[in-house]
């Protein structure tokens, strides 16, 4: 994208400073100063669902009883600061030289990457408009950081449907029911779907069930942030 060659340019050409404190930086490959990067620390979570949790757990008790359909969720943090404001920036700001070191830091907590990571898709009307798919973005730079491959147009928004935001989980689901199609079967028997947000998990399940029914065997989730359960409600 020219617009992120752009960005990269000055910015190599610009004085270094803290994207969250603008504090001046030693290095010119780093983005965040030693004290803001202790934000991305990583905190105690269900690695099924992916919400924050006293201490770590495979399964939280919610998934013991409802398990969702993907098997693990992997994330940098809750949708708070400093990562929703940077996902706003993104997304609004069109701030996309965010994306790359982001990216790299969602690697960092990924143990097993899954060999093809799939983003979820943008209605084509959604893309004109916007002229990007962040979530396309962040699973090109991850693929690269994790040395997988990613594939655009395997999954695809057939129905374009009303914004997410401000909508309960059952909303959520009926807003989205017959959205997506799978283009094509994948290769790939582990695969993740890649997403900037993860709310209430009903646009990732809908692309799960499209998975599980052409034998995928295992899926994962790859994000920048998970929602906290409490704004779910």
């Amino acid at each position: 994208m020219l617009l992120q060659r752009i960005q990269h340019a000055v910015r190599h050409r610009t004085p270094r400073l803290c994207a969250l404190c603008e504090l001046p930086l030693t290095a010119w490959d780093h983005h965040w100063c030693a004290s803001c990067l202790t934000y991305f620390q990583s905190t105690p979570r269900c690695t099924r669902c992916g919400l924050s949790m006293p201490f770590p757990t495979d399964r939280c008790g919610t998934c013991l009883q409802s398990p969702p359909l993907w098997n693990a969720l992997y994330c940098l943090g809750d949708y708070a600061y400093p990562l929703a404001p940077m996902i706003h920036q993104i997304k609004y700001g069109r701030q996309f030289w965010l994306i790359p070191p982001l990216a790299a830091l969602l690697a960092q907590v990924i143990p097993s990457p899954a060999p093809l990571l799939l983003p979820v898709p943008l209605h084509w009307r959604r893309y004109l408009y916007r002229g990007f798919n962040q979530s396309d973005l962040l699973a090109h730079h991850l693929s690269q950081a994790l040395s997988v491959s990613y594939q655009t147009k395997l999954l695809q928004r057939i129905r374009s449907t009303p914004p997410q935001e401000g909508l309960h989980k059952n909303e959520r689901e009926q807003n989205l029911r017959k959205a997506f199609m799978l283009r094509n079967r994948p290769s790939a028997k582990h695969i993740a779907i890649v997403d900037d947000v993860v709310t209430t998990g009903s646009t990732i399940s809908q692309l799960c069930q499209l998975l599980l029914e052409v034998g995928v065997e295992y899926i994962d989730i790859y994000c920048l942030c998970r929602t906290p359960e409490y704004h779910n409600q």
